[in-house]
């Protein structure tokens, strides 16, 4: 996949300014992997044994990961899909869904967790990671989309 399909594309694009990152699951980390990253990418990959470490205990530094992708498997696999077929569909379905103003919003509550993240110097940010916002005081719960992710119920409200 790298060798294949990774480096041309990179290749195939003006990504001298490009960083890459991973989280530290091992799958990731092989050493032929990080070795044939670090050949292609230099100091400008943060992964676990990589230039630049991955955070311990570290929020996902995402959007993506920080809520797309709860979000969609939660929709995903609301109706229990038996077949290959109907999960495909319904991811087809539900990515096909989000739109502009979601994705803003994830990115506007992305920026605020940096900012926490800047100001406490990297620091486990409990009160951010096991926060619940109860339902009864959530202002903008019928304009908004609730997902579960790791046991916390997330709010997307578009204000």
């Amino acid at each position: 996949m790298i060798i294949n399909f990774f480096i041309p594309e990179l290749n195939n694009h003006d990504v001298q300014e490009l960083w890459f990152q991973q989280d530290g699951a091992t799958c990731h980390t092989a050493r032929a992997t990080i070795d044939l990253l670090k050949d292609t990418l230099g100091d400008r990959l943060i992964s676990r044994f990589g230039p630049v470490n991955w955070p311990p205990r570290s929020c996902d530094l995402t959007p993506l990961d920080y809520i797309l992708w709860g979000y969609v498997k939660s929709l995903v696999y609301a109706d229990k899909p038996q077949t290959r077929d109907h999960l495909e569909d319904n991811i087809r379905r539900v990515i096909a869904d989000i739109r502009p103003q979601m994705s803003e919003k994830v990115i506007e509550n992305w920026t605020s967790i940096l900012d926490y993240i800047r100001a406490n110097r990297g620091s486990p940010m409990p009160e951010i990671i096991f926060k619940n916002v109860t339902p009864e005081y959530f202002p903008y719960k019928e304009r908004s989309v609730e997902y579960r992710q790791h046991g916390i119920i997330h709010y997307l409200a578009e204000t």
